[in-house]
């Protein structure tokens, strides 16, 4: 009786779905929304089946800590563009990509730090309305432009 050898994956193969979505402990639903949004370009095995590079390992991940920072699926889709597309990205094409994030990130400190020392005088009044606050709208001249915010926490009207 001959056996059948059973091998396993090599480095260089590509990746099913599943797999990677267990590598990146990420669903295969997000996967495919992030395929979608262009973020991640699997090729199709001649049984259409999705199969991706091991590159995308790195990608999943880039795109799971850059949502946890805040970026936009387009922010993330802009920055993944500066990534080669048929080879692994090296340490010099992430610093590329973190040169532009560093900027973003510094931009997004300062905003939150601005609105961090705002919180204070604005709950401290009592009013806990954003409707009715003298601070953010006197005299509720905002009120005719319907509801839903009109300007930001950062940038209150003169």
């Amino acid at each position: 009786m001959e056996s059948k050898k059973l091998t396993s994956p090599s480095a260089t193969d590509p990746l099913s779905i599943g797999q990677l979505a267990e590598r990146t402990s990420v669903s295969v639903s997000a996967i495919r929304f992030y395929e979608d949004k262009g973020l991640v370009q699997p090729s199709r095995n001649a049984g259409g089946q999705r199969r991706f590079k091991r590159a995308d390992v790195r990608r999943i991940s880039f795109i799971l800590i850059a949502q946890q920072l805040g970026l936009t699926i387009r922010e993330i889709g802009d920055a993944l563009t500066a990534l080669p597309d048929r080879r692994t990205p090296t340490q010099a094409d992430w610093a590329r990509i973190s040169t532009g994030l560093k900027d973003r990130l510094d931009q997004q400190i300062d905003e939150l730090t601005r609105m961090r020392g705002r919180l204070d005088s604005c709950i401290g009044c009592g009013c806990l309305s954003l409707k009715a606050c003298q601070l953010y709208n006197p005299r509720d001249r905002l009120a005719g432009l319907g509801a839903g915010p009109h300007f930001g926490v950062t940038d209150p009207p003169d």
